[in-house]
């Protein structure tokens, strides 16, 4: 099915010219592509997302369709197409009254000829991605909003076919339920959407509306046109039977789960999930000189807290490197799969470091800066920040005074209270764990094997600043783990020469006093 030369269609054509292609690196060129027929508001942020997607080792064009009946969303897709440098309109004339959509606060009101209108559109935007001979085709719904690191994402799947995840209340009383389904019209069962809350990568049986198709699935004949012998509804739907009759599979990713803005009241929720997903303050800081990067060593955290602490980071790092302290447990499968989709330095060594400490530490250091990071979070595998440490890094990172950060530190004697006594008051004290890499600036360490400290010593000469943000450290929240390091202390310092005696032996106290931690 093709557009007939009467039907109501402005075509935008964008390429973003500042993206370079080096020698070295192998460019993906994307078609991200979508009708369009929306409200001005929701439009603003579905464009505004669009943006600030991450574009690294990628080139982006756009294939707007503007079948839109108010002025305003018309004139934000022209000043979208100034903005991406170059761009190609093509009008089509003689417009033909037709049945509007209609969107309220209880649901779409579709019909058979809006369905397969946008089918068409949906087949014009496959055409210009075989035609070019684009790497990739994204087609994308006009009320989405996406995490900035959504392309990358899915791009690294490797798969042929592949969305990205969103949930929706289809009616304002039901439940939130995802844009992908197992079979048939829309048959979901509870494991599966149990399933789909973790993050990863899933095969499904039907999906859309934010959707990655590789060149080999566009050339195996993928399109939009209605099965005449299939009673299913949606265009959608078509495409999916037709690409597993194709022997094309096809996936969802959770790892970066999209916003919905179904109706026009979802708005209201639209600012969390910027703040949430990094598209308030920082813009994609990574784009902007503040690539943020984890360093850490780990060593047999798998039973632990190792997945809980990645599956946290990974809301604001752009990269990581790891250290792994020859673990014997799948510490090292858990980084690769929490991390899949960010850029993971993982090094391992075949002989434990773990009796001194500093030499450790300065392995951490040096294979962390020869990743050429703009700032350095240093945390152990058994610590996360506060919840609003999300929205509130971008702006550490973007200003340019501060050069080290010092944050509070609290020891957790369960999950839910810390330690406050005698011996155990570091949250008193602010301890640095953000640092801006100064590529001029000569570290030193402190030499001694045992609490050496995690960043060089002389870092404080560096201008500094507190934060009220707080860090919760659960490496003495279990009375096993509490027994192993009290005996690890006292084999390491006996005599207490880098630590506190007294200290040491208060860890194995049976009534420490607790303070209930409130987030």
């Amino acid at each position: 099915m093709r557009i007939e030369a009467s039907a109501l269609l402005t075509l935008f054509f964008l390429s973003n010219a500042t993206m370079s292609i080096t020698n070295d690196i192998c460019t993906k060129k994307i078609l991200i592509g979508s009708p369009i027929r929306q409200k001005p508001k929701i439009l603003k942020e579905f464009l505004f997302s669009l943006e600030h997607l991450m574009q690294n080792n990628i080139t982006v064009d756009y294939f707007f369709i503007d079948d839109n009946d108010v002025e305003e969303c018309s004139e934000q897709l022209a000043s979208f197409a100034k903005k991406a440098v170059t761009c190609c309109f093509v009008n089509k004339s003689n417009p033909v009254v037709e049945q509007p959509y209609i969107c309220t606060e209880i649901t779409h009101q579709w019909n058979d000829n809006l369905i397969w209108k946008v089918a068409a559109f949906k087949n014009l935007i496959i055409d210009k991605a075989l035609q070019d001979d684009y790497d990739y085709l994204f087609l994308i719904d006009s009320d989405i909003v996406l995490n900035p690191k959504t392309l990358e994402q899915l791009i690294d799947t490797g798969k042929d076919i592949v969305s990205e995840i969103f949930w929706t209340r289809w009616t304002p009383e039901s439940e939130e339920l995802p844009q992908v389904w197992l079979y048939d019209f829309y048959t979901q069962e509870k494991n599966f959407l149990k399933e789909l809350k973790n993050p990863g990568v899933y095969e499904v049986g039907g999906l859309g509306a934010c959707t990655l198709i590789s060149r080999k699935a566009l050339r195996s004949g993928v399109n939009f046109n209605k099965i005449k012998n299939i009673t299913l509804w949606g265009e959608d739907r078509h495409f999916c039977v037709r690409a597993v009759a194709r022997g094309l599979s096809l996936f969802v990713d959770t790892h970066f789960p999209a916003y919905h803005i179904y109706r026009e009241s979802n708005l209201a929720g639209v600012e969390a999930f910027k703040r949430d997903n990094n598209l308030l303050s920082s813009m994609c800081a990574h784009n902007k000189g503040c690539k943020l990067t984890l360093s850490m060593c780990i060593k047999n955290e798998a039973d632990r807290y190792l997945r809980q602490v990645l599956q946290e980071a990974r809301n604001y790092i752009d990269e990581a490197v790891i250290i792994d302290d020859a673990s014997t447990d799948n510490s090292v499968e858990i980084c690769q799969e929490v991390l899949k989709g960010i850029p993971l330095h993982l090094i391992r060594n075949t002989e434990s470091k773990f009796t001194n400490e500093t030499s450790l530490r300065q392995q951490q250091w040096n294979e962390t800066i020869k990743t050429d990071p703009d700032w350095i979070l240093v945390l152990d595998a058994d610590e996360i920040f506060e919840t609003n440490f999300r929205t509130e890094v971008a702006s550490l990172l973007l200003q340019d005074k501060v050069d080290v950060f010092y944050f509070r530190l609290y020891d957790f004697w369960d999950e839910s209270h810390f330690r406050e006594d005698t011996y155990w008051s570091a949250h008193y004290v602010y301890r640095p764990f953000l640092v801006r890499y100064k590529k001029d600036f000569m570290y030193q360490w402190n030499l001694q094997p045992l609490h050496c400290g995690r960043l060089p010593f002389n870092i404080n000469q560096q201008a500094g600043a507190t934060t009220p943000l707080r860090l919760k450290h659960y490496g003495w929240s279990k009375a096993e783990d509490r027994v192993a390091k009290y005996q690890r202390y006292k084999t390491l310092d006996p005599e207490g020469a880098f630590g506190i005696m007294a200290q040491y032996e208060s860890i194995l106290d049976e009534h420490p006093n607790l303070v209930e931690w409130v987030e």
